[in-house]
């Protein structure tokens, strides 16, 4: 779990958005082309295209899930409900340790989309204080739930 979780600071770090680092070592432990991988999930960084909706990190997070549980083409409905329960659980446990999964309320209500949110995010370092230990409980939650199964 460690190692994932030092992955993704790392991507983090790098520039990645948070929905790129949290699925990046998720991809890289499947198998799954990083490239593709990274492509994938690049539009969720910032809560879907900087739009602050749900947290990119949880994002990144669900789709780690459903790379493991998700239905494909020879899969039963039933794979659909294993996947949905398993991201319900994603979002209850990161909501438990940061009090939403929103990312605009993670962010004080900074908006992304202005100079005055950015600069804000910016001089208050949110990106290190918040964005990366969010991008850090994703990845270990996924871990966790990916190590019980």
């Amino acid at each position: 779990m460690k190692q994932y979780v030092e992955k993704a600071v790392e991507k983090f770090k790098s520039g990645y958005n948070c929905a790129q680092s949290a699925f990046y070592p998720f991809c890289e432990a499947a198998g799954l082309d990083l490239e593709p991988g990274m492509k994938l999930s690049c539009g969720l960084g910032g809560g879907m295209g900087r739009t602050q909706q749900v947290c990119g990190a949880v994002t990144g997070g669900i789709l780690a899930l459903g790379l493991k549980y998700g239905r494909g083409m020879n899969d039963t409905r039933a794979a659909t409900e294993a996947t949905y329960e398993k991201v319900r659980e994603l979002i209850s446990r990161f909501e438990a340790k940061h009090g939403t999964c929103v990312c605009r309320e993670l962010l004080k209500g900074c908006d992304m989309l202005s100079e005055e949110g950015m600069a804000r995010i910016k001089a208050e370092d949110m990106h290190s204080t918040i964005c990366e230990p969010c991008v850090a409980s994703v990845v270990e939650i996924v871990a966790d739930m990916l190590a019980r199964t």
